[in-house]
């Protein structure tokens, strides 16, 4: 494609074998990982492409982790989503290139300040629907969709949360898709790259059953958020220089 080299397919793979690794150990990660990197590769590969690949993700995983779901607990996070998918979708039909880049920035360092802020809601109805509002609004626009929903999921175990989150994530995604289309942010271009970048995130799905029970996911979040952070700091220096 002309606004993008083969090198930079190439790293976009490996980040997304990273991401999708991660989110198959834990339950999220590939937007919270792979989101940053891939801005910092090219920006013409977030959202579409990058929500693309996590819903196919997203449905391995509820295969794989499917007996522990628990769909009660699910359906209150789908509904505050729908609610966060229209919000995001108005917010990019007034967006310009500019203003995304800006967006992506300072939803991207909300992610990580949520991620290390120390807030453990408890796993109810008012703070799934908060969730999944805040999950969707922010993962439409950025593809980091996990830090709200993974924080009322952080008390509860490995199996519960893979599958639960999946099954919410895979929701969402249809949503953020709708949104996309509906505000032109998805269209040949997009399903191109995510075609061009699937190998990745299989090739890192696969992975993550070799090391569900051995990766130290608490031990590489410190390096995970730093690499979120440092790319969203620069998407709102540059967003902010090009006001």
């Amino acid at each position: 494609m002309d606004d993008i080299t083969l090198l930079q397919i190439l790293l976009a793979n490996a980040a997304l074998l990273a991401g999708a690794c991660l989110q198959g150990v834990a339950g999220y990660g590939i937007g919270t990982l792979a989101a940053p990197l891939l801005f910092l590769i090219s920006p013409v590969l977030l959202p579409g492409p990058l929500i693309l690949n996590a819903l196919v993700l997203t449905v391995l995983m509820l295969a794989r982790n499917r007996r522990a779901l628990q769909i009660r607990e699910v359906r209150f996070a789908i509904g505050g989503g729908a609610v966060g998918t229209v919000l995001a979708g108005l917010t990019l039909l007034v967006l310009s290139s500019k203003g995304f880049e800006l967006i992506f920035g300072v939803l991207i360092l909300a992610g990580v300040a949520l991620s290390i802020g120390g807030l453990r809601p408890a796993l109810n109805a008012r703070n799934s629907i908060l969730a999944g509002a805040a999950s969707t609004y922010m993962g439409t626009i950025t593809a980091v969709g996990g830090p709200p929903i993974a924080l009322i999921y952080q008390n509860e175990k490995g199996p519960l949360v893979r599958a639960n989150m999946s099954a919410f994530f895979l929701v969402a995604s249809f949503f953020s898709l709708a949104a996309l289309l509906f505000s032109g942010y998805l269209g040949v271009r997009e399903l191109t790259l995510s075609g061009l970048t699937f190998p990745g995130v299989l090739a890192g799905f696969w992975l993550s059953g070799r090391l569900v029970n051995r990766m130290p996911f608490e031990g590489l979040r410190p390096v995970i958020l730093a690499i979120a952070a440092v790319a969203g700091g620069a998407a709102l220096i540059r967003g902010l220089l090009s006001l």
